[in-house]
């Protein structure tokens, strides 16, 4: 049975019994009640008992008061006796025995009203309930609590003249003006203990202050020369950020009709795509100062420096605010500062497939087709418990929020994001905190006056942030309100790479024409503004160490070259060797010719490297974000060549240079049978993993660029999958091996000449690999030398010779072919998605 009061303006004051009231335990399944809700088990007619201490503490204080007075009374006589001084203090502090009796009388009534439930509900329904309720018809809240301030201060004051009087031998009228006397004798002695102390705390003042300061440079208007015509290849984040702009230049457009001014804007993207050039083209547009926060100033040593940079920052924002008109301010790799750690990021112990990339919002969500958001709510619950471990599956038996959950985040002593604990917290708060009136004067002398404080102004702060890693970043940090436009800076488009080249090269001298430029944006599909550029300025350095002051096409390849495969090693292969490289090499160059539309070929070489002894490498020739299944079977054609080709040409032998070609076929081929529905079976190996009929936990996801060669699933069961996936794929695999050794069977007179060119040049572009097998000019090779029967004869007795010395490990009898009349070729640079050996 449960038991309420009721409320004051209801008459009387009588319990009324509620067998399901709000103290059931059945109505609140997380075991907390309401603010107004009664304890369970606690009878409300009758008052809680107090503990002994309670009972007893201001008696105890009392009879020490008592003592003291008596203490007081022998210390003011050379001789007196203690009883001598206890009678006489008998006589002249009766007071406390007044206070002692009322105090006592006090805890009689509660003594009583632990006991007769009666007594109490007449003395707190009638007698205090009643003037309660009068209080609250005649005085406002705030009037209550105003009255009993007064009430407090008169009463410590009439308490401290009473004992004043007491020790000065006077009344406590006159202690009260004798008091401020007593005060300033003692002066000399308080300065001294205040000097100590603030002698102390400005000490340490002083060194958070010093360490508070610096990693925030302020860049005024006529400091900034940067202009939205100097970001070249952002064109669609260059329009989506004008927006901010304007609404920065012209508020009362937007909030005279009810809006407001989006305050927060974050770029994300890789790095060099030039995030922190368009902040500063912001700046520079609108003529507003421009804040710079170095990402490693709120990296501090001491607790509480982060908080005070983060309070000291907005500060000055504020005041540049209001004297230009507006600010803008930059946070330079803002993961630093606005990740929370990675217990925040993890999730709870036990729950493995919560990791942070699963709560990332949904700007930052890889393409596809719509995710889940056809579903219904209750079919995405169900794949949303998928994800837990098989024993929190179990027990999430309801939708979020029905159970009580005992994780604990953030728990211990772990700060936040590589700052100190707080950084993030005051960062947010300023964002976008109570807006408080500012100014001393505003704030207290107002007030003391009984004015109310002038409301703060408006101040125009456009926060930017930039970052490569915004799944490390705080949700609370990306919600509307604090960042309200979430833009991502990805790579140029091929337009874009182009608009950057002819940027950079009109500053320097070169001799390229518009058709070269654009295949050099077409060669490198994944270059930034900042590769772009150093790209152009090694191509300077190329020249001027040749002698040269204008910049050619072949700079620019060698400085292509240079910047993405480094220098080649100074090794020479033995003879027979480099002829198994060139004949493997130009198998990948022959079959992705004759295979692969969706490639070009970008460079062949057979010069080794840090980590490859030859390597093909192509390039997409436009833009595409869907792949399809001709060509991935293209791309495993292209890597089985090498293998097709060593056993053809070398007898059936094969080098341990194919590994990496096997895997990545293999990688491809699975993927196709197992996940994207390219293969003989139609299931989902990670959805049948998720539900736990097949083994093993499901791979990562195709989470990068290009053909997303993602790590085949471990610990799979086969015998779970329908149709065995391992014989599944080693039938595809062998399917496209015999095809593969069919072309390069149709084409083995093209393999051995591009293998004579790489033998002679040692390197070839693309246009001259085509050039060799169509037996056509090209740009640096005259591939039409390559016609007649006669060097096909030679160079078919070359490889048999080569082949004999491969069998019996001696040198090759004959000489390579003598080298066709036609231009040497320059060294070229890499591409993307390269066969590499």
């Amino acid at each position: 049975m449960i038991f309420r009061r009721k409320k004051n303006d209801e008459p009387g004051g009588q319990p009324i019994t509620d067998a399901t009231g709000p103290g059931s335990s059945d109505d609140y399944p997380e075991g907390l009640r309401p603010p107004d809700g009664t304890s369970p088990g606690r009878d409300e007619t009758k008052r809680k008992r107090l503990s002994l201490w309670d009972r007893s503490k201001y008696l105890l204080l009392l009879t020490v008061v008592w003592f003291a007075l008596v203490w007081a009374t022998m210390a003011s006589y050379e001789i007196m006796p203690f009883g001598e001084a206890l009678r006489l203090q008998v006589r002249t502090g009766w007071w406390v025995f007044v206070i002692a009796g009322i105090e006592l009388l006090r805890q009689t009534h509660f003594f009583i009203s632990e006991r007769w439930s009666r007594y109490h509900l007449f003395w707190t329904g009638r007698v205090f309930g009643g003037f309660e309720r009068f209080s609250h018809r005649r005085f406002s809240a705030w009037t209550r609590f105003r009255l009993w301030r007064v009430f407090t201060w008169v009463l410590w004051i009439t308490v401290f003249a009473v004992v004043a009087g007491k020790l000065l031998h006077t009344s406590p009228p006159l202690a009260l003006f004798q008091a401020p006397a007593l005060l300033w004798q003692a002066m000399p002695l308080l300065m001294q203990l205040a000097f100590g102390f603030f002698f102390v705390v400005f000490q340490f003042i002083g060194l958070f202050w010093f360490l508070s300061r610096g990693g925030i440079d302020v860049y005024y208007p006529d400091d900034i020369k940067t202009r939205f015509t100097d970001v070249w290849g952002q064109d669609h984040v260059v329009e989506r950020v004008k927006e901010n702009i304007v609404f920065l230049e012209r508020p009362l457009e937007i909030e005279e009709k009810g809006g407001y001014v989006p305050g927060g804007l974050l770029l994300w993207g890789p790095p060099g795509t030039g995030k922190t050039l368009m902040a500063e083209a912001v700046a520079g547009e609108t003529g507003k100062p421009y804040v710079f926060v170095d990402p490693g100033a709120f990296i501090q040593m001491f607790f509480g420096i982060g908080v005070l940079k983060v309070k000291s920052l907005f500060r000055k924002l504020r005041r540049l605010s209001l004297r230009y008109g507006g600010v803008i301010v930059f946070f330079d790799e803002a993961d630093s500062l606005g990740r929370r750690g990675s217990l925040a990021q993890a999730g709870p112990p036990g729950q493995a497939g919560l990791s942070a990339g699963a709560f990332q919002p949904a700007a930052f969500q890889h393409a596809g087709c719509n995710g889940t958001a056809y579903l219904s709510p209750d079919v995405r619950w169900t794949l949303a418990r998928t994800a837990l471990s098989p024993g929190a599956a179990d027990t999430a038996a309801g939708p979020p929020g029905t159970g009580r959950s005992r994780f604990v985040a953030g728990a211990g002593m772990g700060g936040g994001g590589g700052g100190d604990m707080g950084t993030l917290q005051a960062l947010l708060t300023e964002l976008s905190g109570l807006k408080k009136p500012r100014g001393l004067v505003n704030r207290y002398i107002r007030r003391l006056a009984g004015m109310q404080p002038k409301p703060p102004p408006k101040y125009r702060i456009l926060v930017m942030m930039a970052t490569n890693m915004p799944e490390s970043l705080d949700e609370a940090l990306l919600r509307p309100g604090r960042i309200d436009r979430i833009y991502k800076v990805g790579y140029p488009s091929k337009p874009g790479r182009v608009r950057t080249y002819q940027g950079y090269f009109s500053k320097v001298r070169h001799e390229l024409t518009d058709e070269q430029i654009d295949k050099l944006a077409t060669i490198t599909p994944y270059a930034t503004g900042a590769t772009i550029k150093d790209l152009v300025n090694e191509s300077l350095i190329t020249a001027i160490r040749d002698g040269r002051e204008v910049i050619g096409w072949a700079d620019v390849m060698h400085a292509k070259r240079l910047k993405q495969l480094g220098p080649p090693e100074d090794v020479e292969y033995i003879e027979r060797e480099r002829h198994a490289v060139a004949v493997h090499e130009a198998c990948h160059a022959v079959m992705a010719y004759r295979t692969r539309r969706h490639l070009e070929i970008d460079i062949a070489t057979i010069e080794k490297g840090s980590d490859y002894l030859g390597m093909v490498a192509s390039v997409k020739p436009e833009d595409q974000f869907t792949r399809w299944r001709s060509e991935y079977e293209a791309d495993i054609l292209v890597s089985l060549a090498s293998l097709a080709g060593e056993r053809m040409f070398f007898g059936q032998d094969s080098s341990s240079g194919v590994s990496g070609d096997l895997e990545s076929a293999t990688t491809v081929a699975s993927l196709m049978e197992a996940l994207w529905g390219m293969g003989s079976g139609l299931s989902s190996l990670t959805a049948l993993q998720a539900l736990g009929i097949a083994a093993g936990n499901p791979g990562p996801r195709n989470g990068g660029r290009g053909i997303g060669f993602g790590a085949v699933p471990k610990g799979t069961d086969n015998r779970a999958v329908p149709g065995n996936l391992g014989e599944r794929i080693e039938v595809l695999l062998a399917t496209l091996l015999d095809q593969a050794e069919r072309i390069l069977t149709d084409n083995r007179h093209d393999v051995l000449a591009l293998a004579h060119a790489l033998e002679t040049h040692k390197t070839l572009t693309g246009d001259d690999v085509i050039a060799v097998i169509e037996k056509r000019r090209g740009p640096l090779i005259d591939g039409t030398l390559y016609q007649g029967s006669q060097l096909a004869a030679e160079l078919e007795s070359y490889h048999d010779a080569a082949v004999s010395a491969h069998a019996g490990h001696t040198n090759v009898r004959l000489s390579l072919p003598p080298v066709p009349e036609g231009e040497s070729p320059q060294n070229t640079g890499d591409g993307v998605a390269a066969a590499r050996t």
